[in-house]
């Protein structure tokens, strides 16, 4: 008789793959920032409890406490948790309307705790806790909701149409709209762009018609093409759409950085010449060749190139094609529609957010304010990137329980 052989794996606690991926970019973001102190002016604290260096460690072991109470509590009871996170960030973005729009535009005041920087008031300090960007904690919030309304409509359709799906977009529309016309009145165009950009590859993965993948290119392209013509071709007609503001003298520094490096161009302009001079290995640690604006946040690939060189940037890149490979994986092997859904969506979230970096970075793209996820300084950026990890670690063990028994 043949004797059935069985035997109980140890449960495993966490993600291996995942968590050496996480700690490798950790170590590399202390490194980069550390290596960034000449660069970084000098009214921003850098060592010390309270400097840049001091705050990203505390923020990476808050971050490992949210990771390991998300496990703790798992994933039955989101929807509950992100819908009181939605009406609560919801708040604190609609006080920062206020302050910017109403008290500062026009009773020429502030209210307390609201923070501007660069002209956009996103932010809000305060005593002991530090700064809180309620945006970056709505987009996870927001990737959250959409899973599990997505897949509820889903699973009562009774067919694939256009009705169907325009029925999809108003259950959507109720949840995003209030929060992307906030963040867009703040101005915070970055952040705006990930959320709307993550939200439409839910949606395509989700099993809408083609038709509106297809009608939803033809616009991008049209749109993008009337852009570039007018801007090319009909400077006249362009100002007058467009106006003169800040944001479109971005445009022009983004396109002509050599013309606009001493104003609007200057951050890229600084940028291009100091990875173009790094060679290999780059200008050695804590180089000080090229001043970089921003370059602890927003700028700190280049700051890496100016340090570490080609090989450093290849590494931060490898770093992140690891890390996205890893939640490509789990996604597929998850079993749950929302589980997989959600992860569908921290990754697209991700995958925007780095291309959107590095790409202004080396010029591809225009400035946007946006930050390279888990790398750059910034403590909201980082505790939301922590929270949605928390929720693809309980579904990668979740997916790892079905070859908990070999036979």
């Amino acid at each position: 008789m043949k004797q059935q052989l069985s035997k109980v794996r140890q449960p495993q606690k966490f993600d291996f793959i995942l968590t050496i991926i996480l700690v490798l970019i950790f170590i590399s973001s202390i490194i980069a920032i550390y290596a960034a102190f000449p660069l970084v002016p000098a009214y921003v604290p850098t060592g010390g409890f309270n400097g840049i260096l001091g705050k990203q460690i505390q923020f990476y072991i808050i971050g490992i406490i949210v990771i390991a109470i998300i496990m703790y509590l798992g994933n039955d009871n989101l929807n509950t948790f992100a819908r009181i996170g939605y009406f609560i960030f919801l708040a604190l973005l609609i006080y920062l309307f206020l302050d910017l729009h109403i008290f500062q535009r026009f009773l020429g005041m502030t209210l307390p705790f609201a923070k501007t920087v660069n002209g956009a008031t996103a932010w809000l300090e305060f005593p002991f806790i530090g700064t809180i960007q309620p945006s970056e904690f709505m987009k996870v919030i927001l990737i959250i909701i959409s899973a599990y309304t997505i897949v509820d409509h889903n699973e009562d359709k009774r067919e694939d149409s256009f009705e169907s799906d325009i029925q999809l977009f108003l259950k959507l529309g109720k949840w995003l709209l209030p929060p992307l016309a906030l963040i867009l009145l703040q101005p915070d165009t970055g952040i705006f762009l990930i959320i709307i950009l993550t939200i439409l590859l839910m949606v395509i993965c989700s099993g809408i018609r083609r038709e509106w993948i297809i009608i939803g290119t033809i616009l991008v392209v049209v749109a993008l093409v009337t852009f570039f013509y007018l801007f090319y071709f009909n400077q006249t007609l362009f100002t007058k759409i467009f106006g003169s503001s800040y944001k479109v003298k971005r445009i022009y520094g983004w396109l002509y950085p050599e013309q606009y490096s001493t104003s609007a161009g200057l951050q890229l302009y600084s940028s291009i010449l100091s990875l173009g001079s790094s060679g290999l290995t780059g200008h050695g640690f804590q180089a000080d060749v090229i001043s970089i604006p921003e370059a602890h946040t927003d700028f700190i690939f280049a700051a890496i190139g100016m340090n570490f060189g080609f090989l450093g940037c290849i590494f931060i890149v490898g770093l992140c094609v690891a890390l996205d490979l890893r939640l490509f994986l789990i996604a597929s092997r998850s079993k749950n529609n929302i589980e997989k859904l959600m992860i569908i969506g921290f990754l697209g979230m991700l995958i925007i957010q780095q291309l959107e970096n590095i790409g202004m970075v080396i010029g591809l793209f225009p400035i946007t304010g946006i930050t390279l996820p888990l790398i750059s300084s910034g403590g909201s950026s980082l505790l939301s990137y922590m929270l949605a990890f928390g929720i693809v670690m309980n579904a990668s063990l979740k997916a790892k329980k079905l070859s908990d028994y070999v036979y």
